[in-house]
């Protein structure tokens, strides 16, 4: 068990089998609201998105009763325990403890998720004061761990098999299946940055002579934004969206959450950066 404080509000974090789990029970006091909890998971988005989760990671993941759910879900008077989502669908992303350490614990992925829901400035902090004790850890471990990477790769893999598993199987041309992945990047960054990563390459030469992109530059808000968007992403694929309306929804999402986070009274430590570089838009 570890310990941090986002906010005045203390938060449980315990690690099993290199995983971390958070307190959702702990950041819900935050809200000064007992059913928070409950609220986010009665949501269609939040279900769906819980389902790639467990689909990524958990191979007794009942397929049957989560369609189920997702096909009910949506409804005004809708409502979602818990307890009745572990039952139902043998999920493992989210737990139900008792004890001294007892309450409602998540995956970190699946705890930031929740954090954005509740409030980006919230979120942010949790992300800081998480790679806070990271940090202390692998200076404990003598490993290497910082945000910035963990912020890129937080949804990579759900976004990466989202593709694989909605969007491949409907292309017959094996060449066009090739670039599949590189556009779907691209599509993120043409939400977020305005640009693709050619367009970047071009106008920024030397730098992408040094193996850089415009990820590698981005500040902590972008990269939050990104991981969030590339969960939202997930969720288009499964729904089957094209892409030009979900370049709308992107675009949209990222504009939203990136003006929540500028106008947040905290931010995380400006990174120094050995590059000066102006992000603009290309056209």
């Amino acid at each position: 068990m570890s310990k941090i404080k986002v906010d005045g509000v203390e938060i449980t974090i315990f690690t099993q089998n290199d995983h971390d789990y958070i307190s959702l029970t702990d950041m819900a006091k935050s809200q000064h609201e007992n059913i928070i909890i409950t609220k986010w998971l009665s949501l269609k988005n939040t279900i769906e998105y819980l389902g790639e989760w467990e689909a990524m990671y958990n191979p007794d993941f009942n397929y049957t009763d989560f369609g189920t759910i997702k096909n009910t879900a949506g409804g005004n008077n809708y409502v979602l325990s818990v307890k009745e989502w572990i039952e139902k669908t043998k999920a493992i992303g989210i737990r139900a403890t008792a004890g001294r350490y007892g309450g409602t614990y998540a995956h970190k992925d699946i705890a930031f998720q929740f954090g954005m829901w509740m409030s980006p400035r919230f979120q942010l902090l949790l992300v800081k004061e998480f790679q806070r004790l990271k940090e202390e850890e692998t200076k404990r471990l003598n490993s290497d761990w910082d945000y910035k990477r963990f912020l890129a790769k937080a949804n990579y893999t759900i976004h990466t098999d989202s593709i694989k598993n909605y969007v491949i199987p409907k292309i017959t041309d094996e060449e066009r299946k090739k670039w599949v992945y590189s556009t779907e990047a691209d599509l993120l960054n043409v939400a977020l940055f305005g640009f693709t990563a050619a367009q970047w390459k071009q106008a920024n030469p030397t730098l992408a002579k040094q193996n850089l992109n415009v990820r590698d530059l981005a500040d902590a808000h972008e990269l939050l934004v990104l991981s969030n968007l590339e969960g939202l992403n997930a969720i288009l694929n499964q729904q089957g969206i094209e892409s030009h309306n979900k370049l709308d929804l992107l675009r949209k999402a990222a504009s939203q959450q990136l003006a929540a986070l500028r106008a947040s009274s905290y931010t995380l430590e400006k990174i120094q950066s050995p590059f000066n570089i102006e992000k603009k838009k290309l056209n």
